[in-house]
C-alpha cells in the first residue's frame, strides 16, 4: 500500500530578517511532517518563530532556503490555495461589509457556485453564533466576535488543510470552548490543522502531536506524551525545555 502523502512537509527551511551585516535569523533548518487528519499543535515563547513559519506556509514570506509542500503541492502551485483555511491572530475584514457579504466575497474568491455558498454561511454562522448578526457591519464587531467570523471565513470553502495562527486569542471562556468543539468536530471529519497557540492546556486538550520552537530552531517534534514525560503538566515541561535550551545556548 502506498503510504499517504503528508498534508503538511517542511525541510531544511529557513529565514532571516534585516540588513546583511545585522541579520536576525528567524528560523533555522526547519523540518516538519505533519500526516492528514493530525491536529498538530505548534507553540514556543513570543519571538520563537510560530508566525514566520505560518506566513512561509501560507506563501505571504518567501524563505531564504528550503522546501514546502501542502499535500504533495509547492507553494507556488496556485491550485493548493483552495484546500487552506486560514486564520489568523488579528483577523482583518472590510469594516463596510456585513458578515454574511464578508463569507460571500470568500466563497467567490474560492471559485464556490452560489448555491453552495448560501448554504455554507448558513451553517457557518449558526455554528459560530452570528446568525443574529449576520446583516451587521464587521466594523462594529467586538474582538471575539471578528474572531469567529475568522473561524468562518477559513472554514467556508471546506478545506482540508487548516492552519490557525492563535485562534483563542481574544475569546471569553465561552468562545474558547466553542472553538475548541469545533477542532474536534473538524479532527473527527479527517481534517488536518495546524495552530499555534500559547494557552498550553488547550494545546494539551487536543493534539495528537506537537513541535516546540525556541529562537528559530526546533526543539521537540512527535507525540505529545512523549515530550511529556514524567512532568505533570504541559507547561512544566515546555517551560523545562525551554530553559535548557537558553542554557544550553548560554554554555
Amino acid at each position: 500500500m502506498t503510504p499517504a502523502i503528508p498534508a503538511i512537509e517542511i525541510h531544511n527551511l529557513s529565514k532571516s530578517f534585516g540588513p546583511r551585516r545585522q541579520r536576525n535569523q528567524a528560523l533555522r533548518n526547519l523540518s516538519l511532517s505533519i500526516a492528514q487528519g493530525e491536529v498538530f499543535g505548534f507553540l514556543g515563547p513570543n519571538g520563537a518563530g510560530k508566525s514566520t513559519t505560518i506566513k512561509l506556509m501560507l506563501g505571504f514570506l518567501k524563505p531564504d532556503s528550503g522546501i514546502m509542500q501542502i499535500l504533495g503541492k509547492n507553494l507556488d502551485q496556485e491550485e493548493f490555495r483552495h484546500q487552506i483555511g486560514y486564520l489568523s491572530e488579528f483577523p482583518v475584514f472590510y469594516d463596510h461589509l456585513t458578515a454574511r457579504e464578508t463569507l460571500l466575497l470568500s466563497g467567490r474568491l474560492s471559485g464556490m457556485p452560489r448555491q453552495a455558498i448560501d448554504q455554507r454561511i448558513r451553517i457557518l454562522l449558526e455554528r459560530m453564533t452570528l446568525a443574529e448578526a449576520a446583516d451587521r457591519r464587521v466594523g462594529g464587531f467586538s474582538k471575539g466576535m471578528k474572531q469567529r467570523l475568522g473561524m468562518a471565513n477559513a472554514l467556508v470553502h471546506d478545506p482540508e488543510v487548516l492552519i490557525f495562527d492563535e485562534p483563542m486569542s481574544g475569546l471569553d471562556p465561552v468562545g474558547r470552548h466553542q472553538i475548541k468543539g469545533l477542532i474536534s468536530e473538524l479532527k473527527q471529519q479527517g481534517k488536518t490543522i495546524f495552530f499555534s497557540s500559547h494557552i498550553l492546556s488547550d494545546i494539551e486538550a487536543l493534539c495528537d502531536r506537537i513541535g516546540v520552537i525556541h529562537k528559530g530552531v526546533l526543539l521537540y517534534s512527535g507525540e505529545l506524551n512523549n515530550f511529556l514525560g514524567t512532568s505533570v503538566s504541559l507547561e512544566e515541561q515546555f517551560v523545562r525545555a525551554i530553559h535548557e535550551a537558553n542554557h544550553a545556548s548560554a554554555a
